[in-house]
């Protein structure tokens, strides 16, 4: 204080904090914080976020609006501080006054978190009256957005609310000095939810025994479903070869991997190696199925959880729950799959559980906490040591992503394949958990449902909807079918993609990129099935530059399900005759072989595609890798596994590249006849895996220099599902930038159709109409 100068009298001020601060611990922390300073005053939840009135010295006041947002709780995002001055009223003290309820919806929830150290050092003690309590959690860590049922966030607008707090617990949350200060999912063995063990024929147990005689059941071979935070899985011991293929066989998976959920690193350190970003993501607080390359054989038991992939999705425990059941004496490595018949929505309800999951397994391990919202695991891989999101749902939904400029309010509805929705304001985007694909009545109603929720919870009431462009597409069928007289804008497939990646690094249109676009399918404009596609893009409209070369797709959906037929169809296509010795040809039985080739002559239900992931297809089969697929990019994976197990390889094939109408078009011909000329000499499969892929990085830095050298466009967007290939990802853009590019790829939503509903808002809510530039 300088000496003659009278100290300043105390203010008051109102703090309004908007962002990630509720369940996270914020008000305790804000009670701390004022009590640290000296402050008298109050805080609460609105529907809008954090309101607190602070009153006392003004460096202490001043000190305070600043801390609010650094020094924050670990899992608080603080997106904006506001205060204005108020009048003094002189009260002493501070307190958490109840919550406001002013109609405003615009906090925002805290994704589900795992179980922290704190509590899992509680858990694993003797001594602590939580020890092995299946539900502990708290400011730090648990459910969350799977448990939040209205706004504010308050016990009561949970799933918690019918489990009434003790009095252990109603002192822990009461106390400003406690971890468990105001945290909504506290709750101990005497008044949290109950664990019951169900298995037909025999008395149901809870508790201890229930998960003592889970562990025992798994250990013995059973299958078991097991309720979650955000949907039940199907678990088995992923040791045992005969359960895993019991499990594979009634959950009709055909040879899709199973994610693992493995006891700790230890247990897969040997087996994958993973390199240190995968260890953050695998140890951290959103926990995902990460990706794991192999880096050797696997013992035979695992082979038949992952068989054929190069990789092997792998999870560590993220519940109280998980660490129990996956303790010894039990299993130390676990399937640990959604439960659900394929194709259809995850399970959540307890009725449905019981019936839907029959079929499928021996027991049933749940409890008595309803899960408000579903939301399955989140899927990553890591490529360059980035994180590329495959699927984004629990651990991150529903939190928003900034957008690069402002959209009217918005629902874009995403695709029919790995369904994911957004609603958007202003300058936030909220991204749903994954929906699944949209083939049936109850993915639908899921979809009408997880709307519905997050509507509830962002405040954001659509006026525009964005659709794919595709006419047979269920989600567009059902968007204008709801849309009560809203304007309903479709965005062309591909476009979508392209300013997808843009959005999520921040580009705000002013400039376009170069997006290679490369997928299975996507609805053009000529109503051709496109997938192997660079534009020139921003978000006001798009100009096809290049494209794979048409060739027919014999059958559609057939001729995805049967890569052979695919194959045919290019090398018939290329003017290559079909030499009876070639994979596809012998995979090819001689009567559908006769109607195939009918059919391509006729051109008779042939839609003509430009589709890279078919091209992927065709390659695999006719390298003799995968003739029939049983799920989703099989071929093509299996092709990037062989490409990866023989390692670099020289003598690259090329495609051919020439302009039609003012776009290049990029011929696989030449390709497919090196293909041939190289299984003729008795080349492996790797090394034709190989060569193929390093022909797709070199057919991107060709036409991104021939649009470079027109346009003056430097930066590149790589999108699509085909993106997913690290392979092929790390090539190409190690090439580009080698090229002096700009490189653009997800690290923030999947590339595949995950990441659809980013660009359909971004285009959709900006724009005019469709657009070309």
């Amino acid at each position: 204080m300088t000496a003659g100068r009278p100290a300043a009298g105390p203010q008051r001020r109102r703090v309004a904090v908007r962002g990630l601060v509720q369940g996270v611990g914020f008000r305790p922390f804000v009670f701390t914080l004022a009590a640290e300073l000296g402050l008298a005053g109050t805080v609460t939840n609105t529907g809008d976020g954090v309101l607190a009135e602070v009153e006392g010295p003004p460096e202490s006041v001043d000190a305070f609006c600043r801390r609010v947002a650094t020094d924050a709780p670990p899992l608080a995002r603080v997106a904006s501080v506001e205060h204005e001055a108020l009048a003094l009223t002189g009260a002493a003290g501070f307190a958490i006054t109840p919550s406001r309820t002013d109609g405003t919806r615009r906090t925002l929830i805290p994704p589900d978190t795992a179980t922290c150290a704190d509590c899992l050092a509680e858990l694993a003690d003797p001594g602590d009256r939580r020890y092995r309590h299946p539900f502990i959690s708290c400011t730090n860590c648990g459910p969350r957005h799977t448990i939040v049922t209205g706004l504010p966030y308050d016990r009561a607008n949970t799933t918690m609310a019918g489990f009434p707090l003790c009095p252990d617990c109603e002192r822990e949350y009461t106390d400003p000095a406690d971890r468990r200060f105001h945290a909504q999912p506290l709750c101990c063995h005497a008044c949290g939810p109950r664990l019951a063990l169900v298995v037909p024929g025999l008395p149901s147990l809870d508790g201890e025994a229930a998960l003592t005689e889970a562990r025992r059941l798994l250990a013995d071979g059973a299958i078991l479903a097991v309720k979650g935070i955000g949907g039940y899985h199907l678990a088995c011991d992923a040791l045992n070869e005969r359960s895993v293929a019991r499990l594979r066989r009634r959950k009709r998976r055909g040879a899709k991997p199973f994610a693992l959920m493995a006891r700790d690193l230890a247990e897969i350190a040997p087996l994958l190696r993973p390199d240190p970003v995968e260890e953050e993501l695998l140890t951290g607080a959103v926990r995902p199925i990460v990706l794991l390359r192999r880096r050797g054989p696997l013992p035979a038991a695992l082979e038949a959880v992952a068989p054929r992939s190069p990789d092997l999705g792998v999870m560590l425990p993220y519940t109280p729950l998980h660490q129990l059941l996956i303790a010894p004496p039990g299993p130390r490595l676990l399937v640990m799959t959604s439960a659900n018949l394929s194709g259809e929505p995850v399970v959540t309800e307890d009725r449905d559980a019981f019936a839907r999951l029959a079929p499928l397994v021996d027991a049933w391990l749940t409890h008595d906490r309803p899960i408000h919202v579903p939301c399955e695991d989140s899927v990553v891989r890591v490529v360059d040591g980035e994180q590329l999101p495959i699927r984004r749902s629990r651990g991150h939904a529903p939190l928003p992503l900034p957008l690069p400029a402002p959209v009217r309010p918005v629902l874009a509805v995403g695709g029919d394949l790995k369904n994911t929705f957004a609603l958007a304001q202003d300058g936030y985007a909220w991204l749903s958990g994954h929906i699944g694909d949209m083939d049936d009545l109850a993915t639908l109603e899921a979809f009408d449902r997880a709307v519905a929720h997050l509507g509830a919870v962002t405040g954001v009431r659509p006026e525009l909807l964005a659709v794919d462009r595709h006419p047979g597409y269920r989600s567009v069928r059902h968007a204008r079918s709801t849309a009560g007289g809203r304007e309903v804008r479709a965005v062309q497939h591909h476009h979508a993609h392209v300013a997808s990646v843009m959005a999520e690094h921040g580009l705000d249109g002013g400039r376009p990129v170069l997006g290679v676009a490369f997928d299975g399918t996507g609805f053009g404009d000529d109503g051709a099935v496109w997938g192997g596609e660079v534009l020139l893009a921003d978000y006001d409209g798009y100009r096809r530059l290049a494209h794979l070369a048409y060739v027919p797709l014999p059958g559609g959906d057939a001729a995805v399900a049967r890569p052979y037929r695919t194959a045919l169809a290019q090398l018939f296509a290329a003017g290559l005759p079909w030499a009876p010795q070639l994979p596809p040809v012998l995979a090819c039985p001689e009567n559908e072989r006769r109607v195939l080739k009918r059919q391509l002559e006729r051109s008779l239900n042939c839609a003509p595609t430009s589709s890279m992931g078919r091209l992927f297809d065709a390659v695999s089969a006719l390298a003799g890798i995968c003739q029939r697929v049983e799920y989703e990019a099989q071929a093509a994976i299996e092709l990037e596994g062989a490409a990866l197990a023989h390692g670099p390889a020289e003598g690259a094939y090329a495609f051919g590249l020439r302009p039609v109408d003012g776009t290049l078009v990029a011929d696989p011909a030449p390709v497919l006849a090196a293909v041939v000329a190289d299984l003729a000499t008795g080349a492996p499969a790797g090394l034709i895996a190989a060569r193929f892929h390093d022909a797709v990085a070199g057919l991107v830095r060709r036409v991104c220099a021939v649009a470079r050298e027109e346009h003056g466009t430097g930066t590149v967007a790589l999108t699509g599902g085909v993106f997913a290939n690290a392979l092929l990802s790390s090539a190409c853009a190690e090439g580009l930038r080698a090229d002096g590019f700009t490189v653009l790829r997800h690290r923030r939503v999947p590339p595949n159709d995950g990441g659809l509903a980013l660009g359909q808002l971004m285009v959709a809510a900006r724009a005019a109409g469709p657009a070309t530039i």
